[in-house]
């Protein structure tokens, strides 16, 4: 066992967050020590804790991923000179030859590997006392992907602990079948896989033991689709809703959290397992405009009336559900009548959150190459627009909260309400950030249930709205 540490930058979606605690598991399980806030002060004081490894597990979702993964990749080449820095995930999966000039010192401590080898090479470097010489010849022989056995690598990320999060991720799905015009995810990620329904089950046995809360994640976990064998014969085609069905009647009481959804796959039968007291009311769907024209140069297989259906059968599961979209602002073509259009629909399906994204040209995409590009300012002033929409949005959400109860979940770290108020922080069920108020100046443990009362809103910045824990009938 080597006894080196180990730190790990993760930028991007929930599915990276996932993967990244597989491969700080992994190095925890190979005799590394993860860096954390308790033992980083003493390196700062000069003790011999240095990480071995940096790694970076990098999104190209915008071009602002990118730029971020380079500006993080530079800085943890900067600060660990006698670290190597590994680096991982989408953007390395698409540019390794772009990354690979970052590194421009001597010792080429920068390594760029392809997701599907990385645990294994971690199980690698936790049997070599020099990290750098072992990097250095699994570069040698690895020097171009392999990706003959994807369905093996991908389901591999599978964690036994989370060391950042306190609700843990089961990863059912990966890459995509759609073929939208602007998206770069499926380049890096491939056509979509999905996890056997009965390895996903045994999963989430074992994540039930020690976890509340799941939640399902994949690039388009909507795009779900497995064989189900029982009892040595095939059952029919298993599909998102099924799925969801096979994991509640398996398990007791663990809750289930959804990723993004797609708005064209909410149907009657979906919402039937949505309604379930264990799937938590929060949705978030990813609609991207609302403009028909728009969709249909964005590949996007779904009208207005399919979004506007989606958001209403929605509803209908969960009394008054957190709701939110992903919307792209400034798309080629985009005219001033088309935005307006998107932000008549936003405004009348009233989401509690909007994640506004400019629109990035990504270089391998159908739109890369369209014409119509929306001038830079007038992007910004939408993206503006529809920010502040999505403010009022979550301000009038928590308001209509106020004054009752939900469950929520302690996470690690305090908030602070004002100089003298402080208390834990905590998700709710319907995803609001809380500052939950100590009970008898007891700190909850991160990852305790609690009943929460939501008592006033927040400053929508820190945190949404103060709670109190609802005391406990004897």
């Amino acid at each position: 066992m080597c006894n080196e540490y180990f730190s790990v930058l993760t930028l991007g979606c929930k599915l990276n967050q996932l993967e990244s605690e597989a491969v700080a598991d992994a190095f925890t399980q190979a005799g590394f020590e993860q860096l954390t806030a308790n033992n980083e002060q003493s390196r700062e004081n000069g003790a011999k804790n240095s990480p071995a490894v940096v790694v970076v597990n990098t999104c190209t979702v915008t071009s602002k991923a990118d730029q971020k993964a380079r500006r993080v990749i530079c800085k943890a080449l900067r600060d660990n000179p006698d670290s190597a820095v590994l680096v991982t995930g989408c953007y390395a999966q698409l540019n390794r030859g772009d990354l690979l000039k970052l590194d421009a010192g001597t010792k080429r401590r920068l390594f760029v590997i392809e997701k599907d080898n990385v645990l294994n090479l971690i199980h690698l470097l936790g049997a070599r006392h020099c990290v750098l010489d072992t990097l250095s010849t699994f570069r040698a022989r690895h020097s171009a992907p392999d990706n003959s056995s994807a369905l093996d690598t991908q389901f591999s990320f599978n964690p036994e602990r989370f060391s950042r999060h306190t609700r843990s991720f089961l990863k059912i799905q990966d890459g995509c079948n759609n073929h939208c015009s602007y998206c770069r995810i499926r380049l890096a990620r491939g056509p979509g896989i999905s996890l056997d329904a009965q390895e996903a089950l045994s999963r989430l046995r074992i994540l039930e033991k020690n976890h509340a809360e799941a939640v399902l994640t994949g690039v388009n976990i909507c795009q779900y689709k497995e064989q189900l064998t029982i009892n040595g014969e095939n059952a029919a085609g298993m599909g998102l809703a099924e799925l969801l069905e096979y994991l509640l009647g398996g398990t007791e009481n663990i809750k289930l959290r959804l990723s993004s959804l797609e708005p064209d796959f909410i149907d009657e039968k979906l919402v039937k397992i949505l309604a379930n007291k264990r799937i938590r009311p929060h949705f978030h769907l990813s609609i991207q405009s609302g403009s028909e024209k728009i969709l249909k140069k964005m590949g996007r297989s779904y009208n207005n009336d399919t979004i506007e259906k989606a958001v209403n059968l929605l509803r209908s599961a969960k009394d008054d559900p957190f709701l939110a979209c992903d919307i792209i602002a400034g798309f080629p073509g985009e005219t001033g009548t088309e935005f307006d259009e998107t932000l008549s629909m936003c405004k009348k399906l009233d989401f509690a959150w909007i994640h506004v994204f400019p629109y990035s040209k990504r270089p391998g995409t159908p739109a890369w190459h369209f014409n119509g590009t929306v001038r830079e300012s007038d992007v910004s002033q939408r993206v503006q627009i529809l920010g502040g929409l999505s403010a009022h949005g979550r301000e009038r959400y928590v308001k209509r909260w106020l004054g009752r109860e939900v469950e929520a979940m302690a996470e690690s770290g305090t908030a602070r309400g004002s100089k003298t108020e402080r208390g834990c922080r905590g998700i709710s069920e319907n995803y609001l950030k809380l500052l939950i108020r100590h009970q008898g100046g007891n700190v909850p443990a991160p990852g305790t249930v609690l009943r929460c009362e939501l008592l006033e809103a927040g400053n929508f910045k820190d945190y949404d709205a103060k709670a109190a824990v609802v005391p406990k009938l004897n």
